[in-house]
Formats: structure tokens, C-alpha cells, sequence
């Protein structure tokens, strides 16, 4: 960080410094142990050097973070040392784009997240979160009770998203899936990649066995979006627009088109110039979603699981409020309306989603250099590395971070707390445009695997392991033990 005056002066925290000890780099608890160490010495941010190839600037405070996300996204650039290796698989997706590619896509992405078709999709996480509950009571019933949460809540969130998606009932939860096995060894081989400095060489990787496994899944996944869009595609073109409901919203009979699901809104939308998105595009957009809203909801879902194993008061006061919401109810389906009636569920999740966020870290690049507090200037072009667990785990922000409390997000105790203190979903205009139906699904699971099942912790040492998202070393190993439905 460099003050206006004097461009030659770098500091870090509040001193000089010139490296980061190396168990903060890695994939690793010891190196969020490390990080940890790191927020507590410098408490606002440091540099961050990554041999002799790459050098950052990596933050963890909430007002030197502000305006960073905060920045127009016209000069604000995803770097290729973080996302391009993502490039190969998603393409010129939201995620990956900047400019003026990145405004259009958003605006034209953007009526695909309204509430208005999120409510669509709670029937579809009641259903998977259906079959997941089916199978852990058979595993229960034949003494199988401990059971790794990893596993099985990736396959369900799978399944919802394929479900959300293409309306493409995978099975996947009870049988194997050559596109679910690419989806996974993808996001495998990107963390494999990154770790391997010579591997960020395309002329070298693409060489390598594992470059080669990673063209192969990528033709899987893709030769499967792209059959599902042209198909779809010549559906509309046959037969039209999906076909309408009627809405008595307000005592007023008005006809809404429905869409069907995300392709669907993908290929009807159009920009203010009448233009549409190309096939590639869609698939593009596509693939981006399978990616970031099925291992992140994962990792945020298993998390909150593990949190409430370790606190049973907090577990059975979420279990009332669920089942007392339920209690005249014929079925146990969630509605729309009744994720705002889990206050108390909803801040166990954000406590969860505090103290394990999925995401660790988000980087921006910027066309023009970057004012922070302090009279201190990033200049132009700089990696800047946003650190949510650094911030989520800053006891400058938030007194006994490494403790979960879900009262720290009771509306009285939240009111005075800095707007980024708490960013599992980034924030500006660059923010996760699937935020609201990630939260929708962990409200979902929550609640009706709490009011089906008790959780006990799994008897063996959990090791954070920070990959794409938040996993756990060896797994997640929970126990499960099947409740009986409330009776009135």
C-alpha cells in the first residue's frame, strides 16, 4: 500500500514488511491457522508474495474492503491468476468477464434470480432434500448412522441444480452420472493446477496428464449443456414461450409467462437492443451455474450441520421454530413465504456461514489506482486478494471470531456493525447474483433435515481444508439419528 505523497513507501498493516511466513499459503488448517495469526498482526492488510512470479495485496478489514467491492464494475477486472484456470470450462461467462461483456450479461442474467422464479425452485429443493432424507433413513435403519455430509449434500445439490436448470431428473443420488463424475473431476483439477506453479504454463499443462483429464471432462460437460440448449432451443422455436399461469394476486386475474427453468429464461431473454445470447453463451452461463451453486450451497449446508451437531441448544431451538411453523401442516413442504418465518434458523445459518464461510477469498484487479484508508493507494493493476475469512475472523469486527454465537446476527446486536463486516456472498456490483437462491436452499435443508433428524458430532477430529470452497479433510462425518414426525 502506497501513501499519495511518497508512491516509493509500501506498508504493510502498520509496519514494513516484505514476505508472509509460507504456512499462510497454503490449502491447508494450518494455513487458515496462519491467516489467522496474520489478521491479528496487522489487523487491515498485508502484502503477500507467491514466490518470484506473483505478489498481492491481501486485506481483511471491512473499511479497506468497502470501497474495493464497492468499485464501478467498468474498472473492475477478474484476474487470470485466480479464475483463468476456470477459463477452459466456463468460458466467457458472468464470472469471468469484465466491461461492457460483463454489464450485459448481468442485466440479461438478472430477471433469472427475481423471487418470482426462486419461488419455483423451493418445490424443487423439498423434493431433493426428499430423496437425501429417504436415504439416510434406510442407511440409519441398517446401522449405517454416521455418514459423511460432504458427500451426500454435493450429490443433493447436484441433483436441485440439474433439477433448476436443464428440468433434468439425473438420478443422481442414488445411481453414478458420467456428466456428475466430469463436474467433480473438474473442480478437482483446478485446485491440483493451481497448487503446481509450472502447471500455470499452458504450453505445459495442457501436455500433462492431468491437462488431458481435464479436455476430456470439459468435452463431457460441455457436450451435455450444449445438447440441452439446442434441444431446447428448437422446443421453443416449435412451440413457443412456456406456457402461462394465471395470478390472482390482488383479487385481479393477470396472465404471467412462466419460465420453466434457467434455460428457459436464458434463451428468451433479450437485451434493450433486441438481442438474445448466442448457444454458446447459454452454455457458458450454464456451466458457470452448475459450478459456483452446487459445491458452495454444498459446503454452507454442511457447515451449518456440523455447527448445530456441536451446540444441541442452538439445534433444538431451531427444531421448534421449524416444527411449531409446521405443525398444521398435511406435509412437511416448505413454501416460498415460510423461509421468512425462520429468524432464528436463518442466524444460525449466517453464523455458519461467518465462521466457515464457503468461499475464502474473492481478488479484483483495477484499471485505476485504488484509494483505501490512511491516504494509502493500491496502484493500478495490483491483485488484490478480498480476504472474507480474514474478515469474517477479524476480532477487531467481531470479539471471539473463532466461537459460534448466532445471536451476533439478532437485528439488535447486527444494527451498528460495519455493512462489510459479514460478505459470504462478496457485495457491490460484482456480488454472487445467485445469493438469494443459495440462501432459499440452505433455509430449506436446514429446516427439514433438523425436523427429521438429531445430529451428533461424528467422533473423529475435524481439519478445515480450504479448496474451492471450505471442505473438511477426510470429510464431514456427522451422526444421524432419525425423529419422528411431531404429533399433535
Amino acid at each position: 500500500l502506497q501513501y499519495k505523497t511518497s508512491p516509493c513507501k509500501v506498508f504493510i498493516g502498520h509496519s514494513f514488511h516484505t514476505t508472509i511466513p509460507q504456512p499462510a499459503m497454503r490449502s491447508t488448517e494450518e494455513g487458515l491457522q496462519a491467516v489467522d495469526q496474520l489478521v491479528r498482526t496487522y489487523s487491515h492488510s498485508c502484502s503477500w508474495f507467491l514466490g518470484p512470479f506473483y505478489s498481492l495485496v491481501r486485506l481483511f478489514h471491512p473499511d479497506y474492503i468497502k470501497p474495493l467491492l464497492l468499485a464501478p464494475a467498468s474498472i473492475t477486472v477478474k484476474d487470470e491468476l485466480f479464475y483463468g484456470f476456470l477459463r477452459p470450462w466456463l468460458g466467457q461467462s458472468l464470472l469471468l468477464s469484465n466491461g461492457e461483456d460483463w454489464s450485459r450479461r448481468r442485466r440479461l442474467l438478472t430477471p433469472a434470480f427475481h423471487f418470482d422464479i426462486l419461488k419455483n425452485y423451493v418445490k424443487i429443493f423439498n423434493h431433493s432434500s426428499d430423496i437425501m432424507h429417504s436415504k439416510w433413513r434406510r442407511l440409519v435403519a441398517e446401522g449405517e448412522s454416521r455418514q459423511d455430509m460432504f458427500n451426500h449434500i454435493s450429490l443433493m445439490t447436484l441433483d436441485s441444480l440439474l433439477r433448476c436448470t436443464f428440468s433434468y431428473n439425473s438420478n443422481c443420488q442414488e445411481s453414478s452420472s458420467e456428466y456428475i463424475a466430469a463436474i467433480f473431476e473438474l473442480s478437482t483439477l483446478v485446485i491440483e493446477r493451481r497448487g503446481r506453479i509450472l502447471h500455470h504454463w499452458d504450453c505445459l499443462y495442457w501436455r500433462s496428464p492431468e491437462g488431458q483429464r481435464f479436455k476430456q471432462a470439459c468435452s463431457v460437460v460441455h457436450g451435455f449443456t450444449r445438447t440441452v440448449v439446442q434441444e431446447r432451443r428448437a422446443q421453443l422455436l416449435h412451440r413457443g414461450e412456456p406456457e402461462s399461469h394465471t395470478d390472482t394476486t390482488g383479487g385481479e386475474e393477470k396472465k404471467k409467462k412462466r419460465v420453466a427453468d434457467f434455460i428457459d429464461l436464458l434463451l428468451l431473454s433479450k437485451d434493450e437492443d433486441g438481442h438474445g445470447l448466442t448457444d454458446e453463451e447459454i452454455k457458458a452461463e450454464a456451466d458457470t451455474f452448475m459450478f459456483g451453486g452446487h459445491d458452495t450451497t454444498a459446503s454452507g449446508i454442511s457447515w451449518v450441520l456440523y455447527n448445530l451437531s456441536q451446540h444441541q441448544d442452538y439445534q433444538d431451538r431451531c427444531r421448534a421454530e421449524v416444527n411449531d411453523l409446521l405443525q398444521d401442516r398435511k406435509t412437511d413442504d416448505l413454501d416460498w413465504e415460510d423461509l421468512s418465518s425462520l429468524p432464528f434458523t436463518t442466524m444460525c445459518i449466517k453464523e455458519s456461514l461467518r465462521l466457515h464461510s464457503p468461499v475464502s477469498a474473492v481478488t479484483r484487479r483495477y484499471t485505476k489506482d485504488m484509494t483505501v484508508p490512511g491516504g494509502r493507494v493500491i496502484p493500478q493493476g495490483s491483485i488484490c486478494l478480498v480476504s472474507i475469512y480474514g474478515t469474517h475472523h477479524n476480532p477487531e469486527i467481531w470479539p471471539d471470531p473463532d466461537v459460534y454465537n448466532p445471536m451476533r446476527f439478532d437485528p439488535e446486536n447486527s444494527k451498528d456493525r460495519s455493512s462489510h463486516a459479514f460478505i459470504p456472498f462478496s457485495s457491490g456490483p460484482r456480488n454472487c447474483i445467485g445469493q438469494k437462491f443459495a440462501m432459499a436452499e440452505l433455509r430449506v435443508v436446514v429446516a427439514l433435515t433438523l425436523r427429521r433428524f438429531r445430529l451428533t458430532p461424528g467422533g473423529v477430529e475435524v481439519r478445515r481444508l480450504p479448496q474451492l470452497v471450505l471442505r473438511a479433510e477426510g470429510g464431514l462425518w456427522l451422526t444421524l439419528e432419525t425423529l419422528d414426525a411431531p404429533q399433535d
